[in-house]
């Protein structure tokens, strides 16, 4: 294995490009921790990119800074940007999204220049991401030290290692907002991708996509994608007021056992297979749904449902419902999670 790594842009940032035994290359940067590029030969040998991303960070910063980005602290939406922790009640005052506060809070995780350490081995190669997030940042108590693993071997497989401390207790919830588009041409829809979750629950939206609380049964739905894999068009074909809403997936999936060692979800294309391990309690399906906005990315023109993200984390907004999970982070623990993408 080797790895090089190069200048991205003007802004200080770096481009680190990893190259494995079997000739797959990761491009990742350290511009909100995020990975750029993963490039995988199909089954002719050609290699193709299936990640959306920009060449350099002022794109990023141009265009959208989410693409490929480590998010935090909190991924998905706060209501209202209110919340309490131990009877203590917050108000973050940057909200940054119809009253409601996105991935974080603006300027974020995503588009800060994390420090990077390199660990070289024979059989894998870690990128490790670090950085300390001020006390009072967008609002949130506490300074929290966090660090993003990303760690590529020779089984072509991608794991995401999202470590946090804190010195109050506060909120941590992260998530890689990484766009898969496994026909490795991002003028193509991903309509022609089969998916499997195993997830037997999704969290119902309003109207500005705030979960109401709501966990509702996959069963029968354009939301079921469990047993044999199912086309992600019948999502985009789907009446159901849910997906005609967002115009496809916007949501959080419920695991029935989040694992590490049997598959949660699975993506695949004639050409090209993604599966999924993650520790997290949820993924976030989100397909792209741009409306009738263009993106130039890589000299392409990318449309609406050009790439479908599969965002591990613990079920957003989740700080105001019960039986959503736990994103309060205290300062006597330690925050980790996993997630691995596998290419087959």
């Amino acid at each position: 294995m080797k790895v090089n790594k190069k200048k991205f842009g003007e802004n200080g940032a770096m481009l680190y490009q990893i190259e494995n035994d079997n000739g797959l290359i990761l491009e990742a940067t350290d511009f909100g921790a995020r990975i750029v590029k993963l490039w995988v030969p199909d089954k002719q040998g050609e290699l193709k990119n299936i990640v959306l991303g920009f060449d350099s960070a002022e794109e990023y910063l141009e265009k959208d800074t989410y693409f490929g980005a480590t998010i935090g602290r909190v991924a998905g939406r706060i209501h209202n940007g209110q919340f309490s922790i131990s009877g203590v009640d917050h108000e973050l005052p940057l909200k940054n999204e119809k009253g409601n506060v996105l991935h974080g809070g603006p300027h974020s995780f995503e588009e800060k220049v994390w420090k990077t350490d390199i660990q070289e081995g024979k059989e894998e190669i870690k990128l490790l991401f670090k950085y300390i997030s001020p006390e009072g940042e967008n609002g949130f108590p506490g300074e929290l030290t966090a660090t993003t693993i990303y760690t590529f071997n020779n089984d072509n497989e991608w794991t995401i290692d999202f470590i946090a401390a804190t010195s109050k207790d506060t909120l941590y919830n992260p998530t890689n907002h990484v766009y898969f588009n496994l026909n490795g041409d991002f003028t193509q829809s991903v309509a022609n991708h089969e998916f499997w979750l195993a997830a037997d629950r999704y969290a119902v939206l309003d109207e500005d996509s705030i979960p109401t609380g709501e966990l509702r049964a996959v069963e029968q739905t354009p939301f079921d994608f469990q047993g044999a894999e199912k086309s992600v068009d019948q999502g985009f074909k789907s009446n159901d007021p849910q997906n005609k809403m967002v115009d496809g997936f916007d949501h959080p999936f419920v695991l029935v056992r989040p694992s590490l060692d049997k598959p949660q979800a699975i993506l695949k294309t004639e050409d090209m297979r993604l599966v999924l391990y993650t520790n997290d309690p949820s993924v976030v399906v989100y397909t792209t749904n741009i409306g009738e906005k263009t993106i130039d990315m890589q000299g392409k023109t990318v449309k609406k449902h050009a790439g479908i993200t599969l965002e591990t984390q613990i079920l957003p907004d989740a700080i105001h419902h019960q039986g959503f999970g736990n994103i309060i982070l205290k300062k006597e623990d330690i925050f980790h999670s996993k997630t691995i993408y596998k290419v087959n």
